[in-house]
């Protein structure tokens, strides 16, 4: 298999799994990536594996969809996974990281590699009868995506993404928060903002009237559902953050013994040090003077330093349904695999998952093996088989859910956590039988 090279365009979260599949199995491997020679809009770094939006890889938790991809992760050696894992910081019942740990383990893994041969150089063609597996993130360059464009036949579509502010634990004022979980269900991680409903009710009129940045660059407006500007929620209704970001339920004041906060607002850890905290739910394209002026308004923020104010970005994903098959291949160009954002999926978790299973099966193809079978009774099957559904009109991006996955065929009683748990035993079960 030495003489065998695919080709992976893209170091993030799934160029990166998929080489590590592919040089497991005795591939060798040309990566091309951009930086640092040219950078996205929202990347910044010149490692591999960066992480944009968030610090957090979501809940561990097997009755959550999230945690149980990650446990089926774990079972193909993920690379994602071992480095997360040495970079793990506080997050409650969630598994966040410190960004820099990391993609520095990540980074160190890829190039130190006998079989990887990094190349930074941005890709503006691609060759069908070159095997190739495009892992460019949903900030794919212009002159890439015409590329694809070209190949797939298929019109790119975008969507917008946005990135929370970060700012210091120590401009905090913790006389006015306190730590705790939702329902205190793991460590009291968080830092909680409680508002009462007059202060809420200022925050909400400056945060709708508040000045957005010019987004000159992108061709429309339409926002993703799934990481949407606080500022664009807010004005679905003047209660709609209550259901959402700023939801009070299951939050105790240790200090009162009371949980009545009119809203919330969280932040979670993003360093291991612990010096930094992201506001959670607080993606926005908010002008950075504005975003200063307006979340200082809310409690124990007042005099709050922002170390990385919130970015709005461009997304773009490709039709699926009409591109790929189950096993992210391309259809009509076989020696062509799609993985991460690209592909539909959404979320680093379930990206990382998509460049395991396009390394995987494009290490099988090249040995003359059958693929690998997505199965829908696993979380990382159920997203290739959902995004390729041939019976979809539209693809909208789609995380891990248990609503993609397979359900029992006998009735649990109970709460649906029993149900949850009971799928993920099987699924884990499902992947153990098979040969990686």
């Amino acid at each position: 298999m030495r003489d065998k090279r695919v080709k992976i365009i893209g170091a993030g979260l799934a160029g990166c799994e998929a080489c590590w599949q592919l040089v497991r199995r005795g591939v060798g491997v040309d990566l091309y990536e951009m930086k640092p020679k040219k950078f996205s809009p929202a990347h910044s770094s010149e490692k591999f594996a960066e992480l944009v939006c968030s610090n957090s890889l979501k809940a561990e938790r097997i009755e959550n969809a999230c945690g149980l991809l990650k446990e089926e992760m774990r079972l193909f050696d993920s690379l994602l996974m071992q480095g997360a894992d040495r970079a793990r910081v506080p997050a409650g019942g969630a598994l966040a990281v410190d960004r820099e740990i990391f993609s520095d383990y990540i980074t160190e893994k890829i190039k130190s590699h006998p079989l990887v041969a990094v190349h930074h150089e941005e890709v503006t063609e691609i060759d069908p009868e070159v095997y190739t597996i495009i892992a460019t993130g949903p900030l794919t360059s212009d002159a890439l995506s015409a590329a694809i464009g070209r190949l797939t036949g298929s019109e790119n579509l975008y969507f917008y993404d946005a990135a929370a502010p970060v700012l210091t634990k120590d401009s905090i004022d913790m006389d006015k928060v306190f730590y705790g979980a939702r329902y205190d269900r793991g460590t009291a991680d968080y830092i909680n903002c409680p508002m009462t409903k007059a202060e809420y009710g200022a925050f909400y009129e400056a945060l709708v009237h508040a000045e957005t940045a010019p987004l000159k660059e992108f061709e429309t407006q339409a926002v993703f559902e799934g990481c949407m500007p606080v500022e664009v929620m807010a004005k679905r209704g003047e209660k709609t953050l209550l259901f959402g970001p700023l939801k009070p339920v299951g939050l105790r004041d240790p200090r009162t013994g009371r949980d009545d906060a009119y809203a919330v607002v969280q932040l979670r850890q993003d360093d291991m040090e612990g010096t930094i905290y992201n506001m959670v739910g607080f993606q926005t394209n908010l002008k950075w003077g504005e975003q200063k002026r307006v979340f200082s308004m809310i409690p124990g923020l007042e005099r709050a330093e922002f170390v990385r104010y919130g970015v709005m970005h461009r997304n773009t994903y490709i039709q699926a349904p009409q591109v790929l098959n189950r096993y992210y291949q391309m259809e009509r160009c076989p020696k062509v695999f799609f993985a991460g954002q690209i592909t539909g999926v959404e979320g680093y978790v379930e990206s990382a998952s998509s460049g395991i299973l396009a390394g995987v099966n494009m290490a099988r193809m090249l040995c003359g093996e059958a693929f690998f079978e997505p199965s829908a009774k696993t979380a990382i099957g159920a997203l290739p088989l959902y995004i390729s559904n041939k019976g979809l009109d539209r693809l909208q991006p789609m995380n891990a859910n248990f609503g993609i996955i397979e359900g029992l065929p006998q009735r649990v009683r109970g709460k649906k956590t029993e149900r949850y748990r009971l799928i993920a035993e099987r699924a884990l079960e499902v992947l153990k039988g098979e040969q990686k």
